[in-house]
C-alpha cells in the first residue's frame, strides 16, 4: 500500500466515521457513472462509425455489446478479487484499465480495434462496479450508509439515461473518438482522489484463490449473456445461440459444485439458502428486466414513433434520472425506507414505477407533459425501490464479503437488464410482425417494414403496427416490474418475520 495512502480499516468497518467519506462518495459516484454511461453513450455515435471505419452492422452491434459481455462476465471474480486483495487496490486497478481501454478506444482505427479496446474497458469496469460498492459499504455505517447506497445507485440511473445526450453533444463539436478521450480526465481525478482519500479494507480471513470458481463462473456467465445478446439477430434456435446457453448453464451448474466441495469458495452457496437473499436477488433480476426492456422500447417509442433524434430521446428522459438524483441527495428516499422498512419500500417504489410505465404507454396524447409526468413518477419508484434493494442484497452478506455482495448484486442487474432488452424486444417484434399488412410480412424492423411501404395508407399502417407493439412490450416491462417487485418484497418480509 502507498505511503501516502489513508489508514486501512477493518473488513466490518471502523468504529468511528471515516473522514471526508462523504467526499470519497462523491468519487465513487463519478466513477460509476462514467462506468454506466460507457454503456449507453454510443447509441448516438453509430452513423459515424459505420462510416469513418467503414463497420458492418454485427461490427457496430460488438462494439457497442463487448463492452456489456465482458463486464457481467467478470462481475463476481471482481468482487471476489476486490474482498480478498484489497478494496482501494482493485478500485486503482479498474481506473488504470478503464482508463487504458477508454485510450485505445480513442486511438483505434478499425471496427476489431474499437471492439477489442471496448473489451479492455469491461475489464476495468467489471472492478469498478463491485469496488465503488464494497468501499461505500466499509466507510459507511448506519443510516448514512443508506443514503449512500441510494446516491450510489442514483448515479447507475443518471448514467443510464444520460448517455446519448452526452454522446450527441460531444459529437456535436468533436470527432467520434472524444466520447472515449473524455474519459481520461475522470480517471486522473479519480485516481488522484482514490489515492489520497479512500481507505484499505480487504477480509481478514480470505484462504486461498478460488481459480477453478473464477474459471467457472466468468465462462458460464459470458456464455449465457452471449446468447442473450446474440438471440434476437442470430435466431433463438440457431446452433450457436443454443450452444452458448447450453454451455453457459452446464458451466454455472459446474460452479455451484464447485463452490459446494472447495474450503474457501469465492460464492458461499449456503446464502442462497436464506430467503432474505434469495428475496432480494430475485428482486434484482425481474425488476432490472421489466424496468431496463421496458425503457429500452420506450427510448424506441421517442424515436421511431415521436421522430426524436437519439439524443433529443435521451435529453427527454433526463428527469427520469434527475428525480432519482435529487430524492436520494435530499435524503428523502432513505427517510422513507427507514419509516416504511425494506420490504415495503420495494413494494410502493415498484408500484410507482409500474403506474408510472403505464401512464407513458397508455395516455392519451403525445404531448410532453404527460410523458414527463410519468417519468417523474418512475423516477420516484425507482429512487424509493432501488437502494432498497440492493441494501437488501448487502445485508444478507457478511460485511467482510462487501465485494462479493456487490459482484452478485451487479451481475444480477446485468441479466436482468440484457434479459429484459432481449426478451421484450423479442415481443416488440413478435407483436409488430402479426400486426404488418400482409404485403410486408417478411419486413424485419420498423425501418425496414416502412421502406417497402409503397403508398401512404401502408406507410400508416406500419406506423400505427409498431405503436402497438410497443405498447404491447411496454405494458408486458410494467407487469414485470409489479410482479417483481412484489415477489420480492413478500419474500424479504416472510424472512424478516421468521428472524
Amino acid at each position: 500500500m502507498s505511503a501516502t495512502a489513508p489508514p486501512a480499516v477493518r473488513a466490518n468497518g471502523p468504529a468511528a466515521p471515516v473522514r471526508h467519506r462523504w467526499l470519497i462518495l462523491a468519487v465513487l459516484c463519478l466513477a460509476q457513472v462514467t462506468v454506466v454511461l460507457d454503456n449507453t453513450v454510443l447509441t448516438v455515435a453509430i452513423p459515424v462509425l459505420t462510416t469513418e471505419l467503414d463497420a458492418t452492422t454485427a461490427d457496430v452491434q460488438w462494439m457497442i455489446n463487448a463492452y456489456a459481455l465482458v463486464l457481467c462476465g467478470l462481475l463476481l471474480s471482481a468482487g471476489s478479487a476486490a474482498d480478498r486483495y484489497g478494496r482501494r487496490r482493485m478500485l486503482l486497478a479498474g481506473l488504470v484499465l478503464f482508463g487504458a481501454g477508454s485510450l485505445a478506444a480513442g486511438l483505434a482505427r478499425t471496427g476489431g480495434q474499437l471492439i477489442a479496446a471496448r473489451a479492455g474497458m469491461g475489464v476495468g469496469g467489471a472492478l469498478l462496479v463491485t469496488a465503488t460498492l464494497a468501499v461505500a459499504m466499509q466507510v459507511f455505517h448506519g443510516a448514512d450508509r443508506q443514503r449512500a447506497i441510494g446516491l450510489w445507485a442514483a448515479t447507475s440511473a443518471l448514467g443510464f439515461a444520460a448517455g446519448p445526450p452526452v454522446g450527441g453533444a460531444i459529437l456535436a463539436h468533436l470527432p467520434w473518438q472524444a466520447v472515449f478521450l473524455v474519459n481520461l480526465p475522470v480517471v486522473l481525478v479519480c485516481l488522484l482522489a482514490v489515492r489520497a482519500l479512500v481507505p484499505e479494507s480487504r477480509e481478514e480471513r480470505a484462504g486461498r484463490p478460488d481459480l477453478g470458481g473464477v474459471l467457472l463462473s466468468t465462462a458460464g456467465l459470458t456464455g449465457i449473456v452471449w446468447a442473450i445478446i446474440a438471440g434476437p439477430d442470430l435466431g433463438w434456435r440457431a446452433p450457436a445461440v443454443l450452444g452458448a446457453a447450453g454451455g453457459g448453464i452446464v458451466l454455472l451448474a459446474g460452479f455451484v459444485l464447485w463452490e459446494r466441495r472447495i474450503p474457501d469458495p469465492m460464492l458461499d452457496m449456503d446464502l442462497f439458502r436464506h430467503r432474505r437473499f434469495v428475496g432480494a436477488v430475485s428482486g434484482v433480476v425481474l425488476i432490472t428486466f421489466g424496468a431496463t426492456g421496458a425503457l429500452f422500447l420506450l427510448t424506441q417509442h421517442l424515436q421511431f414513433v415521436r421522430g426524436y433524434t437519439a439524443w433529443e430521446a435521451g435529453l427527454r428522459m433526463v428527469p427520469f434520472a434527475l428525480s432519482i438524483v435529487l430524492l436520494n441527495v435530499a435524503g428523502v428516499a432513505a427517510a422513507l425506507i427507514r419509516r416504511l422498512g425494506v420490504p415495503a419500500a420495494i413494494a410502493v417504489g415498484m408500484v410507482l414505477l409500474a403506474a408510472g410505465l403505464t401512464l407513458v404507454t397508455h395516455a392519451p396524447g403525445d404531448g410532453y407533459p404527460v410523458l414527463l409526468a410519468g417519468l417523474l413518477v418512475m423516477g420516484a419508484g425507482c429512487a424509493l425501490a432501488n437502494p432498497a434493494i440492493v441494501e437488501a442484497v448487502l445485508s444478507a452478506i457478511p460485511a467482510e464479503k462487501a465485494g462479493a455482495g456487490a459482484g452478485v448484486d451487479g451481475t444480477m442487474t446485468e441479466l436482468g437488464g440484457s434479459l429484459g432488452i432481449a426478451v421484450l424486444g423479442a415481443v416488440l417484434n413478435a407483436r409488430f410482425g402479426a400486426l404488418l399488412p400482409a404485403a410486408l410480412a417478411g419486413a424485419g424492423s420498423f425501418p425496414a417494414a416502412l421502406a417497402a411501404a409503397r403508398t401512404e395508407e401502408e406507410r400508416g399502417l406500419v406506423s400505427d403496427a409498431f405503436r402497438v407493439a410497443l405498447e404491447t412490450g411496454q405494458t408486458v416491462g410494467a407487469v414485470a416490474v409489479l410482479v417483481g417487485g412484489l415477489v420480492a418484497a413478500g419474500l424479504i418480509h416472510r424472512a424478516e418475520r421468521a428472524a
